[in-house]
């Protein structure tokens, strides 16, 4: 069953859909991390830099000491880039070196920590041999510090701090930024998405397209290559998989229509013989009667004088002559229609086929008083076959012998077009009834039964005018006139 397409979601809506929501809990993910964790980096980083300067302060105090130049200059440039105080003092509490203005402060919180235990908003972080970091709020300031303290020697006291609020400051600006630069890169991501999401499944519609056309036996779409990617390669299959099926497809409707002609050839052919033999079982009934009759007649001794026994004899006679050429007509007729008698197409003079035929019916037609008219030109070259033309012609020109009435005359005239010549014969008498016009051709039709008795008509000739000339692809017909008919039939010239 076939899904209901309106009921699908595009690829590309999906693409977009699953890249944005990507995006969002990547976005998400970084901002939970960055707003939760950014500021325990920014106190770690603080502590390893307070630890830098540190060792830097120590070595500078072994080698030149607190008093020379390079320690001070080194010392303000550490502080002054990291924005770190420090103080140093001996063991009376006295300021001996100091990064700011007024040690005062810093030099009372390093006794606070160091000598007394008043301060217990300290949070520390680490601790060794030399030295102690620690968080401390600071009551002066009303601020909190990343505060390490220890002796340089037996007489030397240092205290290095930071402020905490720079690193919590810069904490939230990473967060507003951070959160500004997701919103932006959620929305471009969008906009890249959107367009490369169409680009991508612009070619996959394409080739959803070609296969459902496919199903539906149709393969006149077909995929245009776009550069040497995997949809391109299947595109190029689904190509050629779509000829082979045209092609195969083709050649099952060849062979299907091949299979349906010889099954309607079989079946005409059967019909033919059904036909045959009904046909012949009919029409030989009577003469076999008489035959029959006449012939117990002359056996039961009936007939006594000579003169009726030679009468029966010449009625059996007769009879069988008259069964001989029904037969002799059958077989020609079903060899016809069944193709057995194959059409040998050749090129002939027409007129002096028919000018043969009427001469050997002119017993018939100086007997009965009938005048043919012919205009007997030579050179009047056709393309058919020769013997079965001759047996359309004696057909016509026999019909219209026995038919021919009123004044007795058979005119055989010919009309040449581009092409074709067409033949007609005509004899004078009745015209044949409107409503026997259609079934002439149909086989054992007689018009007037008594008639076709009386001269030997078996109702089989028409019906082997029609047989040939459809297997030689020609034309036929018959027109009444007022005083008589005429038969006609057309052949090619060239």
């Amino acid at each position: 069953m076939r899904k209901d397409r309106s009921k699908t979601i595009s690829l590309s809506l999906e693409i977009t859909l699953l890249f944005i929501g990507l995006t969002l809990f990547t976005f998400l993910v970084c901002w939970v991390l960055n707003y939760t964790l950014s500021g325990k980096f920014y106190t770690y980083s603080k502590e390893q830099k307070i630890k830098e300067v540190y060792e830097e302060l120590e070595t500078e105090f072994d080698h030149d000491g607190i008093r020379s130049e390079r320690f001070a200059s080194r010392m303000i440039y550490l502080c002054n880039i990291n924005n770190m105080d420090l103080v140093i003092s001996d063991s009376e509490s006295n300021t001996i070196y100091s990064t700011i203005w007024d040690a005062t402060p810093v030099t009372e919180q390093l006794h606070e920590i160091i000598f007394t235990a008043r301060n217990k908003s300290k949070d520390i972080i680490e601790e060794s041999d030399n030295y102690t970091i620690a968080i401390v709020h600071d009551y002066y300031m009303q601020g909190d510090y990343i505060v390490m303290w220890g002796n340089l020697d037996a007489d030397h006291f240092f205290v290095i701090r930071t402020p905490l609020e720079s690193v919590r400051e810069n904490a939230k600006l990473s967060n507003v930024f951070l959160l500004y630069v997701g919103i932006f890169s959620v929305i471009l991501s969008c906009l890249i998405v959107c367009v490369v999401s169409v680009k991508v499944s612009k070619p996959i519609k394409e080739l959803s397209e070609i296969a459902r056309e496919a199903s539906e036996l149709r393969f006149e779409k077909k995929f245009k290559a776009r550069g040497a990617c995997e949809i391109t390669m299947l595109g190029r299959d689904i190509n050629i998989m779509s000829e082979k099926l045209k092609s195969t497809i083709s050649d099952l409707k060849s062979v299907n229509l091949e299979l349906q002609k010889d099954v309607a050839e079989r079946d005409l052919a059967d019909k033919r013989r059904a036909e045959f033999i009904s046909d012949i079982s009919h029409e030989l009934k009577t003469p076999i009667a008489l035959i029959q009759g006449y012939a117990e007649g002359l056996k039961e001794g009936i007939i006594e004088d000579k003169e009726n026994r030679d009468y029966y004899c010449e009625v059996i006679v007769d009879e069988t002559q008259k069964m001989n050429r029904l037969v002799k007509r059958l077989i020609l007729l079903n060899q016809v229609e069944s193709g057995a008698d194959a059409m040998t197409m050749e090129r002939f003079d027409l007129n002096a086929l028919i000018s043969n035929c009427i001469h050997s019916y002119a017993l018939l037609t100086d007997e009965h008083g009938i005048k043919v008219l012919f205009d007997n030109t030579p050179g009047l070259y056709v393309w058919a076959d020769e013997y079965q033309t001759e047996e359309v012609f004696r057909n016509y020109f026999s019909n219209a012998a026995h038919y021919c009435k009123g004044e007795k005359e058979i005119r055989i005239r010919s009309e040449v077009t581009e092409g074709h010549v067409k033949i007609g014969v005509f004899n004078t008498g009745d015209p044949i009834p409107e409503e026997h016009m259609g079934k002439l051709w149909d086989k054992f039709y007689k018009v007037d039964k008594s008639r076709s008795r009386e001269y030997g008509g078996s109702g089989l000739g028409l019906s082997i005018v029609k047989a040939i000339m459809d297997s030689m692809n020609g034309t036929y017909g018959v027109t009444n006139y007022d005083d008589g008919v005429e038969f006609w039939f057309e052949l090619e010239t060239k």
